[in-house]
């Protein structure tokens, strides 16, 4: 056995939580490694957040072009290249994951490619495609790999009409009607997807509504507006089957219970399972430390040590929420800790401070605590709610659906959390990022100028009305 490579930091898996760990670290002066198995920049980049994003665009400009009337435009009936738009996707995954190794080059991080696995406290071997064993040394060994689709009992999940989020990426024709089971963000997301590129779509969800995440307002604004796109949806329900009853359209049957116990059938071309993520730990040698959740996810603390010494996890595989932003948060804080490097004081609740954003029609955007659940801490709050329909960049492109609401608390002034419902509100949630962050009140916020007309001044109205003097909404 070779002797190992020796280095300061070896992250594991070069996702959104990996790769800007090892960047973070060589900048901190740390002979870093990072080890990734697949493509660089994760899962997110490369078959998640990324591509996903370019078919939204793309199914954005189909529903566009069959409105565009109500503007004066004309266009003629949009033809749906699949083979095309898919290709934009990819070509788009593609360019990013190059540009991550460029960084890692650039920033004097060593890539090595293979599986990991800790040998030992401090120790990792990494094999390659040719079964070949490179072991490296490390006095912190940071894990960050991801997680997995989760599945259901029962279904098969090598039967190709039964898919995950890659063959939704990817697909080879677009399917007449697609089946998703599962309306969280990825869920909702394809399904919008599919609709508005012309499959005939139904979507079943196990909660008693759509997004359950979100706030209830939220789920009656997306239930409402996905039938209006011609989306079935149903919530409440129990799948029982997935089978494949022959080869070609309509050959997928799901057998499902609503939610008065009554046996239903819907069939379909194909089936996209949605229905969570679990921790990436198996195979990686974690068998001899108690550091497990129930989960599979790794327990640590709040820059990502776990129980042993010198062993880090950050982002999906230490658990929820399952956000790239997340990852990447918890990636600098850890290396920064693990390095000595002094950082301004961070508020102890970042954590319910991450934003949650799914790029559905209409968007939604959510970050901090709802009003319910700020009164369930025992705190005094008020809540603005400013509809689209009030605002005027809004109303001159004709998305007046949703809102923005944002509630405060009246004893400190602090601003407890926002969501917004609408068109580009995943583009103004940031906003109040930037303002918990920074300490400010609602006061504070009020006092800020914003520009006119804009989709933010919703946000800004919004915060003005929980403070009882609205300009322009009553």
């Amino acid at each position: 056995m070779n002797e190992p490579k020796q280095f300061d930091v070896v992250v594991v898996g070069a996702g959104p939580g990996g790769y800007p760990a090892a960047i973070r670290a060589a900048q901190t002066g740390l002979q870093t490694a990072v080890v990734e198995r697949g493509d660089l920049g994760g899962i997110c980049l490369n078959w998640g957040c990324i591509p996903t994003k370019s078919l939204l665009h793309a199914a954005e400009l189909a529903r566009t072009s069959r409105h565009s009337a109500n503007f004066g435009v004309q266009y003629p009936a949009p033809e749906i290249d699949l083979a095309g738009a898919v290709a934009a996707s990819r070509s788009v995954a593609g360019q990013l994951a190059g540009g991550v190794g460029a960084l890692l080059a650039g920033n004097g991080v060593e890539v090595f490619r293979g599986s990991a696995r800790l040998a030992d406290k401090g120790e990792v071997n990494v094999t390659d495609d040719d079964g070949r064993v490179t072991r490296l040394s490390a006095d912190h060994v940071v894990l960050a790999t991801g997680a997995a689709p989760r599945s259901l009992p029962g279904i098969d999940l090598s039967d190709p009409g039964v898919w995950s989020y890659r063959e939704a990426l990817a697909p080879e024709t677009l399917p007449e009607s697609l089946l998703v089971i599962g309306s969280g963000a990825i869920g909702s997301e394809f399904a919008s997807v599919y609709s508005a590129l012309g499959s005939q779509v139904t979507l079943l969800e196990a909660a008693d509504r759509l997004l359950p995440a979100e706030a209830p307002s939220v789920s009656q604004v997306l239930a409402s507006e996905l039938g209006k796109q011609g989306i079935t949806t149903a919530t409440g329900v129990k799948i029982t089957s997935v089978t494949r009853t022959g080869e070609g359209p309509g050959s997928m049957v799901t057998t499902w219970e609503d939610s008065n116990g009554a046996a239903q059938e819907t069939t379909s071309d194909a089936v996209l399972l949605a229905v969570g993520v679990k921790a990436n730990t198996a195979d990686l040698g974690l068998e001899p430390y108690d550091i497990l959740r129930p989960d599979g996810s790794v327990i640590t603390d709040d820059v990502g040590r776990t129980g042993v010494w010198g062993l880090y996890a950050i982002g999906d595989v230490a658990g929820g929420p399952c956000l790239a932003h997340k990852a990447t948060t918890e990636a600098v804080r850890c290396i920064d800790a693990l390095a000595g490097v002094r950082r301004v004081p961070e508020p102890e609740d970042w954590r319910d401070w991450v934003p949650k954003c799914t790029y559905t029609s209409p968007e939604v955007a959510s970050i901090g605590i709802t009003a319910a659940a700020a009164r369930a801490k025992g705190l005094n709050v008020k809540s603005g709610r400013v509809p689209m329909s009030e605002n005027g960049r809004a109303l001159g492109a004709g998305e007046t659906v949703g809102f923005a609401e944002v509630t405060i608390d009246t004893d400190t002034g602090h601003i407890l959390g926002a969501t917004l419902v609408g068109a580009g509100v995943t583009e103004l949630i940031g906003m109040l990022s930037v303002a918990h962050a920074a300490g400010m009140t609602a006061e504070e916020f009020a006092r800020s100028v914003i520009p006119h007309p804009t989709r933010s001044e919703a946000v800004h109205e919004a915060v003005l009305k929980a403070l009882g003097r609205p300009i322009n909404s009553l």
